[in-house]
């Protein structure tokens, strides 16, 4: 099972001392976050796409993980997502393609909608049609990145003819691709139906929504012979604040929380706790909680966590990855493994992606 962070790139004030880095001081602080990642032993690192204050996710997610990629060995760089509605799928083939010559296969992607509205008419978008945007460029992206000389029309974009995306995925492996979605029931539709990854980002939602939605992407993954339900590939998202004591804890955080761009006027920390996988604790609440997911999403491939949300400084930062690394991945990793079926797959990665196209035999 692999485990790691997600960040959505806020630069947001830090209500403690009133300052806010700069967007220069922010990214950098990202690559800091990145690197020390894969220096506490965790798998995955993966960016949010954002074109809209006060976000500096990079529009362009390549750039940011091949900079990452180059300062890093075994951490494999993903995004939280990639915005599959207001990206040309041309330009994801080849950007993606090539980001995977450069870090040596350690690429996937989250595809989604986005959830900024005023994204989609910045880029010659309707939001009202963000569902069959997905689904359309999709399919055209699937296309591009397994065949050459592609002819291809569709509603949404220009018509292509005799196209090839260019450079060709590394080892003619295409990165895999996780659909994310937090409510919409069409996008797990879509995972399964390419036998592709869901990726649900219960950060907001109660178990009961996670659980539906993640039953039926399984059961669809099931209905198009991909495997059965419960190899399915899942993964989870959530935020997590740990401390040595639970009373600190809350009392470090709380004002993060209480003006947070995602959460700040909403209901409390503590309903936010009681409803949702955020953890505010110590190690052993975030391992207990966290196991829990397993009863309501069955047995999963990746969790990942938001650490750097909502102001919070970087020095901070640093200390909850440690934290993660030291003393809580390292008890998920032991607890997930028990029980867990022996043909549940492992998330895929292009080594064993690669050994599989290597294989295959010949016509």
């Amino acid at each position: 099972m692999q485990f790691g962070i997600f960040t959505i790139g806020d630069v947001t004030v830090d209500p403690t001392t009133g300052k806010a880095p700069t967007e220069n001081e922010r990214i950098k602080a990202t690559v800091e976050i990145a690197k020390k990642a894969e220096e506490v032993g965790l798998d995955v690192f993966a960016t949010g796409q954002h074109h809209n204050p006060p976000f500096v996710a990079p529009a362009n997610p390549p750039v940011l993980l091949a900079n990452i990629a180059a300062q890093t060995e075994k951490l494999i760089l993903s995004t939280a997502t990639t915005l599959i509605t207001t990206t040309d799928p041309v330009r994801i083939a080849e950007d993606y393609a090539y980001l995977q010559h450069l870090a040596d296969g350690r690429v996937d992607l989250t595809m989604g909608r986005g959830n900024t509205g005023p994204v989609y008419p910045w880029f010659g978008k309707d939001i009202r049609q963000g569902i069959p945007l997905a689904i359309e460029n999709y399919a055209l992206l699937h296309k591009l990145w397994r065949e050459e000389d592609v002819d291809w029309s569709g509603r949404f974009r220009t018509p292509l003819h005799q196209f090839t995306a260019t450079p060709r995925p590394l080892d003619n492996v295409p990165p895999f691709v996780w659909h994310g979605s937090i409510r919409s029931p069409e996008i797990a539709e879509q995972a399964a139906f390419y036998g592709d990854g869901f990726f649900h980002n219960n950060i907001f939602w109660n178990k009961e929504h996670t659980e539906r939605l993640v039953k039926l992407y399984r059961e669809r993954y099931e209905h198009y012979g991909h495997g059965k339900a419960h190899q399915a590939i899942v993964g989870l998202g959530g935020q997590v604040y740990m401390a040595k004591n639970s009373q600190d804890a809350i009392k470090e955080f709380r004002p993060y929380f209480d003006h947070a761009p995602v959460y700040g006027g909403g209901p409390s920390l503590e309903d936010f706790m009681e409803q949702t996988p955020l953890t505010v604790g110590t190690p052993e609440q975030v391992i207990e909680k966290t196991l829990s997911f397993r009863d309501y999403a069955g047995d999963y491939q990746r969790q990942l966590f938001l650490i750097d949300h909502a102001g919070l400084p970087l020095q901070k930062v640093l200390e909850q990855i440690e934290l993660l690394g030291e003393e809580v991945v390292p008890v998920l990793r032991k607890e997930f493994a028990i029980g867990r079926p022996d043909d549940v797959p492992n998330a895929p990665v292009h080594g064993d992606a690669k050994k599989e196209t290597v294989n295959l035999p010949q016509k």
